[in-house]
């Protein structure tokens, strides 16, 4: 090979190397599951008291049962992403073949919570 071969196929490796790697279906928003079963966080007496408000974002790792199998908090205040993960621990989606990574937002609002 000459330089200019091994040159262009260095540069090709690493476009790929750094290239954004692709969605896999199971992992795609267009194949949410649906969810079968909520439950509400409970709004904390500190964040309460403070007037905390605000959301929490996070990626649940739901299993082909439909059970959460982990919960993996993406942003949000402490105070609250605690509640939130209690709350997405106990939710379950629809069965399915294999295992998905869902996205979930949790508000936490004052008014809403009385």
């Amino acid at each position: 090979m000459n330089k200019r071969h091994t040159f262009a196929l260095f540069c090709l490796l690493a476009i790929l190397a750094f290239a954004p790697r692709q969605v896999r279906a199971q992992d795609s928003a267009d194949g949410a599951r649906k969810i079968v079963f909520k439950v509400a966080p409970q709004y904390p007496n500190t964040a309460r008291n403070i007037g905390l408000e605000g959301s929490v974002k996070a990626d649940v790792l739901v299993a082909p049962n439909g059970t959460v199998k982990s919960v993996d908090v993406k942003g949000g205040h402490p105070l609250l992403a605690l509640a939130a993960q209690g709350a997405l621990h106990q939710w379950k989606w629809q069965p399915a073949t294999h295992e998905s990574h869902e996205s979930v937002e949790l508000k936490f609002n004052l008014h809403d919570s009385r």
